[in-house]
Protein backbone atom coordinates (compact mmCIF):
# COMPACT_ATOMS: atom_id res chain seq x y z
CA UNK A 1 0.00 0.00 0.00
CA UNK A 2 2.79 2.45 0.82
CA UNK A 3 4.40 1.89 -2.59
CA UNK A 4 1.03 2.21 -4.29
CA UNK A 5 0.22 5.51 -2.60
CA UNK A 6 3.70 7.00 -2.97
CA UNK A 7 3.61 6.25 -6.67
CA UNK A 8 0.23 7.97 -6.85
CA UNK A 9 1.32 11.20 -5.16
CA UNK A 10 4.41 11.41 -7.38
CA UNK A 11 2.16 11.38 -10.43
CA UNK A 12 -0.34 13.76 -8.83
CA UNK A 13 2.40 16.26 -8.06
CA UNK A 14 3.40 16.26 -11.73
CA UNK A 15 -0.20 16.70 -12.85
CA UNK A 16 -0.96 19.58 -10.49
CA UNK A 17 2.27 21.52 -11.05
CA UNK A 18 1.98 21.20 -14.83
CA UNK A 19 -1.57 22.56 -14.81
CA UNK A 20 -0.74 25.45 -12.50
CA UNK A 21 2.25 26.43 -14.64
CA UNK A 22 -0.02 26.41 -17.68
CA UNK A 23 -2.48 28.74 -15.96
CA UNK A 24 0.21 31.10 -14.73
CA UNK A 25 1.91 31.39 -18.10
CA UNK A 26 5.09 32.89 -16.65
CA UNK A 27 6.49 31.33 -13.50
CA UNK A 28 7.72 27.74 -13.23
CA UNK A 29 7.97 25.53 -10.19
CA UNK A 30 11.49 25.25 -8.84
CA UNK A 31 12.30 21.75 -7.61
CA UNK A 32 14.23 20.97 -4.46
CA UNK A 33 15.13 17.35 -3.69
CA UNK A 34 15.95 16.82 -0.03
CA UNK A 35 16.87 13.96 2.28
CA UNK A 36 15.98 13.37 5.91
CA UNK A 37 18.89 12.26 8.09
CA UNK A 38 16.69 9.81 10.04
CA UNK A 39 15.33 8.22 6.85
CA UNK A 40 13.56 9.22 3.67
CA UNK A 41 13.17 12.60 2.03
CA UNK A 42 11.03 14.55 -0.35
CA UNK A 43 10.53 16.60 -3.50
CA UNK A 44 9.54 20.20 -2.89
CA UNK A 45 8.24 22.35 -5.75
CA UNK A 46 7.68 26.07 -5.24
CA UNK A 47 6.32 28.72 -7.61
CA UNK A 48 6.81 32.45 -6.96
CA UNK A 49 6.19 35.85 -8.55
CA UNK A 50 4.14 34.64 -11.49
CA UNK A 51 1.37 36.26 -13.51
CA UNK A 52 -1.31 34.54 -11.43
CA UNK A 53 0.38 32.95 -8.42
CA UNK A 54 2.30 35.06 -5.94
CA UNK A 55 3.58 32.01 -4.10
CA UNK A 56 2.71 28.37 -3.93
CA UNK A 57 4.13 24.98 -3.11
CA UNK A 58 3.25 21.43 -4.09
CA UNK A 59 5.36 19.07 -2.00
CA UNK A 60 5.67 15.33 -1.59
CA UNK A 61 7.61 13.40 1.01
CA UNK A 62 8.17 9.85 2.17
CA UNK A 63 9.87 9.46 5.53
CA UNK A 64 10.56 6.50 7.77
CA UNK A 65 12.48 5.42 10.82
CA UNK A 66 12.05 5.32 14.57
CA UNK A 67 8.90 6.92 15.94
CA UNK A 68 9.51 10.48 17.20
CA UNK A 69 8.82 11.03 20.88
CA UNK A 70 5.64 12.98 20.19
CA UNK A 71 4.20 9.98 18.29
CA UNK A 72 5.37 7.46 20.90
CA UNK A 73 3.48 9.46 23.52
CA UNK A 74 0.43 9.76 21.29
CA UNK A 75 0.29 6.02 20.55
CA UNK A 76 1.35 5.05 24.09
CA UNK A 77 4.26 2.88 22.94
CA UNK A 78 7.88 2.84 24.12
CA UNK A 79 9.43 2.00 20.76
CA UNK A 80 8.36 1.54 17.17
CA UNK A 81 9.10 2.33 13.56
CA UNK A 82 6.95 4.13 11.04
CA UNK A 83 6.53 5.11 7.41
CA UNK A 84 4.63 8.20 6.28
CA UNK A 85 4.14 9.77 2.88
CA UNK A 86 1.96 12.50 1.51
CA UNK A 87 1.38 15.43 -0.80
CA UNK A 88 0.76 18.88 0.64
CA UNK A 89 0.00 22.05 -1.30
CA UNK A 90 -0.84 25.69 -0.65
CA UNK A 91 -1.42 28.24 -3.43
CA UNK A 92 -1.52 32.01 -2.78
CA UNK A 93 -2.74 33.91 -5.88
CA UNK A 94 -1.90 37.54 -6.63
CA UNK A 95 -5.44 38.70 -7.35
CA UNK A 96 -7.45 39.27 -4.13
CA UNK A 97 -10.56 37.92 -5.84
CA UNK A 98 -8.93 34.51 -6.32
CA UNK A 99 -9.00 32.42 -3.13
CA UNK A 100 -6.07 30.70 -1.50
CA UNK A 101 -6.35 26.92 -1.53
CA UNK A 102 -4.82 24.21 0.64
CA UNK A 103 -4.84 20.44 0.20
CA UNK A 104 -3.14 17.43 1.71
CA UNK A 105 -3.38 13.67 1.21
CA UNK A 106 -1.28 11.33 3.32
CA UNK A 107 -0.70 7.74 4.41
CA UNK A 108 0.85 6.32 7.60
CA UNK A 109 2.06 2.90 8.77
CA UNK A 110 3.49 1.82 12.13
CA UNK A 111 5.38 -1.43 12.77
CA UNK A 112 6.18 -3.71 15.68
CA UNK A 113 9.63 -5.09 16.52
CA UNK A 114 9.16 -7.82 13.88
CA UNK A 115 8.52 -5.26 11.17
CA UNK A 116 4.83 -6.17 10.92
CA UNK A 117 2.23 -3.45 10.34
CA UNK A 118 0.33 -2.82 13.57
CA UNK A 119 -1.70 0.15 12.32
CA UNK A 120 -2.17 2.08 9.08
CA UNK A 121 -4.42 4.90 7.90
CA UNK A 122 -5.11 7.62 5.37
CA UNK A 123 -5.83 11.27 6.02
CA UNK A 124 -6.21 14.52 4.15
CA UNK A 125 -8.61 16.96 2.59
CA UNK A 126 -8.83 20.29 0.82
CA UNK A 127 -10.20 23.70 1.79
CA UNK A 128 -10.77 27.13 0.24
CA UNK A 129 -9.88 30.51 1.76
CA UNK A 130 -11.41 33.45 -0.14
CA UNK A 131 -10.70 37.10 0.60
CA UNK A 132 -13.84 38.26 -1.18
CA UNK A 133 -16.80 35.94 -1.09
CA UNK A 134 -18.47 34.64 -4.23
CA UNK A 135 -21.12 32.14 -3.22
CA UNK A 136 -20.96 30.44 -6.61
CA UNK A 137 -17.26 29.72 -6.10
CA UNK A 138 -17.83 28.17 -2.68
CA UNK A 139 -20.71 26.14 -4.09
CA UNK A 140 -18.58 24.90 -6.99
CA UNK A 141 -15.73 23.86 -4.69
CA UNK A 142 -18.06 22.00 -2.32
CA UNK A 143 -20.00 20.38 -5.17
CA UNK A 144 -16.83 18.82 -6.57
CA UNK A 145 -15.91 17.62 -3.08
CA UNK A 146 -19.35 16.09 -2.61
CA UNK A 147 -19.30 14.37 -6.00
CA UNK A 148 -15.97 12.73 -5.15
CA UNK A 149 -17.26 11.61 -1.75
CA UNK A 150 -20.62 10.32 -3.01
CA UNK A 151 -18.91 7.85 -5.33
CA UNK A 152 -17.72 6.01 -2.22
CA UNK A 153 -20.34 6.70 0.48
CA UNK A 154 -23.12 9.26 0.84
CA UNK A 155 -22.18 9.80 4.50
CA UNK A 156 -18.65 10.96 3.63
CA UNK A 157 -19.35 14.49 2.43
CA UNK A 158 -21.49 15.72 5.37
CA UNK A 159 -19.18 14.02 7.86
CA UNK A 160 -15.91 15.28 6.40
CA UNK A 161 -17.31 18.76 5.68
CA UNK A 162 -18.27 19.10 9.33
CA UNK A 163 -14.85 17.88 10.40
CA UNK A 164 -13.28 20.48 8.11
CA UNK A 165 -15.45 23.27 9.48
CA UNK A 166 -14.48 22.30 13.02
CA UNK A 167 -10.78 21.89 12.28
CA UNK A 168 -10.07 25.05 10.28
CA UNK A 169 -11.43 27.29 13.00
CA UNK A 170 -9.34 30.09 14.49
CA UNK A 171 -10.55 29.70 18.06
CA UNK A 172 -8.64 32.76 19.28
CA UNK A 173 -10.50 34.83 16.64
CA UNK A 174 -13.77 32.86 16.83
CA UNK A 175 -13.98 32.62 13.06
CA UNK A 176 -13.38 30.11 10.30
CA UNK A 177 -10.18 30.29 8.26
CA UNK A 178 -12.22 30.05 5.07
CA UNK A 179 -15.28 28.38 3.57
CA UNK A 180 -14.11 24.84 4.29
CA UNK A 181 -14.18 21.74 2.14
CA UNK A 182 -13.18 18.27 3.34
CA UNK A 183 -11.01 17.03 6.19
CA UNK A 184 -10.56 13.42 7.27
CA UNK A 185 -8.02 11.53 9.33
CA UNK A 186 -7.32 8.05 10.68
CA UNK A 187 -9.22 6.31 7.88
CA UNK A 188 -8.41 2.73 8.83
CA UNK A 189 -9.62 -0.67 7.69
CA UNK A 190 -13.07 -1.58 9.01
CA UNK A 191 -15.62 -4.29 8.34
CA UNK A 192 -17.15 -2.00 5.72
CA UNK A 193 -14.01 -0.51 4.16
CA UNK A 194 -10.77 -2.24 3.22
CA UNK A 195 -7.50 -0.32 2.93
CA UNK A 196 -7.91 -0.53 -0.85
CA UNK A 197 -11.33 1.10 -0.45
CA UNK A 198 -9.67 3.86 1.56
CA UNK A 199 -6.99 4.27 -1.11
CA UNK A 200 -9.63 4.49 -3.82
CA UNK A 201 -11.51 7.19 -1.90
CA UNK A 202 -8.48 9.34 -1.07
CA UNK A 203 -7.20 9.19 -4.65
CA UNK A 204 -10.68 10.08 -5.91
CA UNK A 205 -10.53 13.24 -3.82
CA UNK A 206 -6.98 13.98 -4.95
CA UNK A 207 -7.92 13.55 -8.59
CA UNK A 208 -10.83 15.97 -8.15
CA UNK A 209 -8.67 18.78 -6.81
CA UNK A 210 -7.86 20.58 -10.04
CA UNK A 211 -11.50 20.52 -11.10
CA UNK A 212 -12.51 22.04 -7.78
CA UNK A 213 -10.04 24.95 -7.96
CA UNK A 214 -8.93 25.69 -11.53
CA UNK A 215 -12.32 26.97 -12.83
CA UNK A 216 -12.41 29.47 -9.95
CA UNK A 217 -8.91 30.70 -10.75
CA UNK A 218 -9.63 31.05 -14.45
CA UNK A 219 -12.86 32.93 -13.76
CA UNK A 220 -11.35 35.45 -11.28
CA UNK A 221 -7.68 35.91 -12.16
CA UNK A 222 -8.22 38.86 -14.52
CA UNK A 223 -10.67 40.74 -12.30
CA UNK A 224 -9.58 44.35 -11.76
CA UNK A 225 -8.69 45.27 -8.19
CA UNK A 226 -7.43 48.24 -6.18
CA UNK A 227 -4.77 48.67 -3.51
CA UNK A 228 -7.56 48.59 -0.93
CA UNK A 229 -8.52 45.12 -2.15
CA UNK A 230 -4.88 44.04 -1.91
CA UNK A 231 -4.56 45.46 1.60
CA UNK A 232 -7.60 43.45 2.73
CA UNK A 233 -6.18 40.30 1.18
CA UNK A 234 -2.95 40.77 3.11
CA UNK A 235 -4.80 41.42 6.38
CA UNK A 236 -6.76 38.21 5.89
CA UNK A 237 -3.57 36.37 5.01
CA UNK A 238 -2.46 37.30 8.52
CA UNK A 239 -5.31 35.20 9.88
CA UNK A 240 -4.12 32.35 7.66
CA UNK A 241 -0.66 32.62 9.19
CA UNK A 242 -2.13 32.69 12.68
CA UNK A 243 -4.00 29.45 12.11
CA UNK A 244 -0.97 27.68 10.65
CA UNK A 245 1.36 28.69 13.48
CA UNK A 246 -1.09 28.39 16.39
CA UNK A 247 -3.46 25.54 15.52
CA UNK A 248 -2.38 23.50 12.48
CA UNK A 249 -1.46 19.95 13.54
CA UNK A 250 0.85 19.34 10.60
CA UNK A 251 2.87 22.50 11.21
CA UNK A 252 3.14 21.88 14.93
CA UNK A 253 4.08 18.23 14.39
CA UNK A 254 6.80 19.21 11.94
CA UNK A 255 8.24 21.79 14.31
CA UNK A 256 8.25 19.30 17.21
CA UNK A 257 9.89 16.49 15.24
CA UNK A 258 12.81 18.34 13.68
CA UNK A 259 11.07 18.47 10.32
CA UNK A 260 12.42 20.30 7.30
CA UNK A 261 11.61 23.90 8.16
CA UNK A 262 11.52 25.24 4.58
CA UNK A 263 8.90 22.67 3.63
CA UNK A 264 6.90 23.16 6.83
CA UNK A 265 6.67 26.93 6.40
CA UNK A 266 6.13 26.78 2.64
CA UNK A 267 2.44 27.42 3.36
CA UNK A 268 3.04 30.96 4.58
CA UNK A 269 2.21 33.81 2.18
CA UNK A 270 4.97 36.23 1.11
CA UNK A 271 3.20 39.48 2.05
CA UNK A 272 1.00 39.87 5.12
CA UNK A 273 -0.42 42.75 7.16
CA UNK A 274 -1.58 42.99 10.74
CA UNK A 275 -3.63 46.10 11.48
CA UNK A 276 -4.71 46.88 15.01
CA UNK A 277 -8.40 46.19 15.66
CA UNK A 278 -9.43 46.54 12.03
CA UNK A 279 -13.20 46.23 11.60
CA UNK A 280 -14.66 46.76 8.10
CA UNK A 281 -17.64 49.04 7.64
CA UNK A 282 -21.01 47.34 7.86
CA UNK A 283 -22.46 46.37 4.50
CA UNK A 284 -19.12 46.25 2.67
CA UNK A 285 -17.87 43.17 0.84
CA UNK A 286 -15.20 42.78 3.51
CA UNK A 287 -17.84 42.75 6.26
CA UNK A 288 -19.94 40.22 4.34
CA UNK A 289 -16.99 37.82 4.29
CA UNK A 290 -16.62 38.06 8.06
CA UNK A 291 -20.34 37.41 8.54
CA UNK A 292 -20.01 34.14 6.64
CA UNK A 293 -16.84 33.11 8.49
CA UNK A 294 -18.67 33.45 11.81
CA UNK A 295 -20.82 30.39 11.12
CA UNK A 296 -20.34 27.36 8.84
CA UNK A 297 -22.55 27.41 5.74
CA UNK A 298 -24.20 24.57 3.82
CA UNK A 299 -22.97 25.77 0.44
CA UNK A 300 -24.69 23.15 -1.67
CA UNK A 301 -28.12 23.63 -0.16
Amino acid sequence: MKDQFYGYIQELQDTITSKLEEIDGKAKFEEDIWKRAEGGGGRTRVIENGNVFEKGGVNISAVHGELPEVLRNQFKVETGNFFACGLSLVIHPINPFVPTVHANWRYFEMYNEKGEIVTQWFGGGQDLTPYYLFAEDAKHFHTICKEACDKHHTDFYPKFKETCDNYFWNTHRNEARGVGGLFFDYLKETEEFSMQNRFDFVTEVGNSFLNSYVPIVENRKDTEYTQEHKDWQEVRRGRYVEFNLVHDRGTLFGLKTNGRIESILMSLPPKVQWKYNQVPERGTDEAKLLEVLANPVDWIE
